[in-house]
């Protein structure tokens, strides 16, 4: 897939306020600070489109763009931000939820980790979670550069072995870095390749 036209289109402090859901949608979320603006502006061919910020946490609400006039890419908030308010921690969970349980157009949930850490709790608990629900997902590891080769096999390597603990089969997995551009490719022609799965009701 070739990505002609990105556009924002809107952002949703409700689940209800999201756009209708008329067109295939493909989501991303991870933890704060994981690299998702990076990743999905790299994607984009817009360096502009998603507000990258020094500060993590700062999505807050859900953010649409549209995608060759045919698809959303959606930008979930960021979780387990520690220094946001407890109310708003709740805000955001229940904002998470209710889009990824409720929205009949989602065809994907890209769960971003980072590729330099051990698996953190919190992404295991989410995805453990996303199975219980069956909701569909692929794990996208960010932030490949940082690392040499071996470091990034031995770690990715460690994170799937915890994984296997859990799941008798792994998610689909792609491995990205923003700043090299790689796992581009892979990750929109998998889109490209599940367009088929959404039937408008």
């Amino acid at each position: 897939m070739i990505i002609r036209k990105a556009i924002f289109h809107k952002s949703s402090g409700h689940f209800k306020d999201c756009p209708k859901p008329t067109l295939p949608e493909y989501a991303f979320i991870g933890r704060s600070n994981v690299g998702k603006s990076s990743l999905i502006n790299m994607l984009c061919n817009n360096n502009k489109l998603a507000h990258t910020s020094a500060s993590p946490g700062k999505t807050k609400i859900i953010n649409h763009f549209l995608i060759n006039d045919n698809w959303y890419l959606v930008d979930l908030p960021g979780y387990g931000y520690a220094k946001t308010s407890k109310t708003n921690r709740e805000g955001f969970a229940t904002l998470i939820i209710d889009y990824v349980t409720k929205r009949d157009n989602l065809i994907c949930l890209f769960v971003l980790i980072d590729s330099r850490l051990p698996l953190q709790q919190i992404d295991l608990e989410f995805m453990t979670w996303l199975g219980e629900k069956n909701i569909p997902f692929s794990i996208v590891y960010t932030k490949a550069d940082k690392n040499s080769k071996n470091e990034l096999n031995r770690n990715i390597n460690a994170i799937e072995k915890e994984l296997g603990k859990v799941w008798e089969e792994l998610p689909n997995t792609f491995i990205t870095s923003a700043e090299k551009r790689s796992g581009k490719e892979e990750l929109l022609d998998f889109i490209q390749a599940h367009f088929s799965q959404f039937t408008l009701s």
